[in-house]
């Protein structure tokens, strides 16, 4: 038995490599792409040129293509969001925006995050009425990541928080006014006097 493996290797790796990266292919993100890439490549040049189908030629082959898969994988950004956040749990998906694909009711509807990674689209319900497909939407509950509570972002008013600042900011521009004011009264009323001491 193993003598028909030694003697078959290039084809068993080729074999393990191929079921690695069908394997990858139903689990994306797996990293098992760079040790199925690496054992497939190997087995294939052991076919091609079975005078290197040596077992320690082999081994060789498959480090040095399983490192250049695993800098490419690195390096390229095949499942998309290189250099954004990644989503760690369910929760961090609350406040995502995206847009709405399927009409959002309080029973069903589809909806993509603008960040939402690899697999961008969610099952999603309302909180209030329906959402038209095309809308903008924020995720008010991520829901355990299976079904998002999203609301229309043309829905949503000005909450406490956005009338607090509003007032602050028309507190602070009235107290600049008041401030301007007095300034400006004191500089006029400085200037007679400036007058009056160059003129004696």
């Amino acid at each position: 038995m193993l003598e028909l493996l030694f003697g078959n290797m290039p084809l068993a790796l080729l074999s393990v490599g191929l079921i690695l990266m069908a394997l990858e292919a139903l689990s994306p993100g797996a990293h098992l792409i760079v040790v199925g890439v690496a054992l497939a490549g190997a087995g294939f040049i052991g076919l091609i040129f079975p005078p290197v189908a040596d077992v320690f030629v082999l081994s060789a082959l498959t480090l040095v293509i399983g490192l250049a898969a695993a800098y490419v994988y690195n390096e390229f950004d095949f499942y998309g969001g290189k250099g954004t956040a990644q989503t760690s749990d369910s929760s961090s998906l609350a406040g995502s925006t995206g847009y709405v694909t399927e009409a959002v009711t309080s029973r069903d509807g589809e909806v993509k995050l603008d960040d939402g990674g690899f697999a961008p689209f969610y099952s999603a319900r309302s909180t209030s009425g329906t959402i038209e497909e095309g809308e903008e939407i924020i995720v008010l509950d991520p829901g355990g990541g299976n079904v998002l509570t999203v609301e229309s972002l043309g829905a949503i008013g000005d909450d406490e928080i956005d009338r607090a600042l509003a007032q602050h900011d028309r507190d602070a521009d009235s107290e600049t006014d008041e401030t301007g004011d007095s300034i400006e009264t004191t500089d006029s009323e400085a200037e007679p006097e400036t007058e009056t001491e160059k003129s004696s």
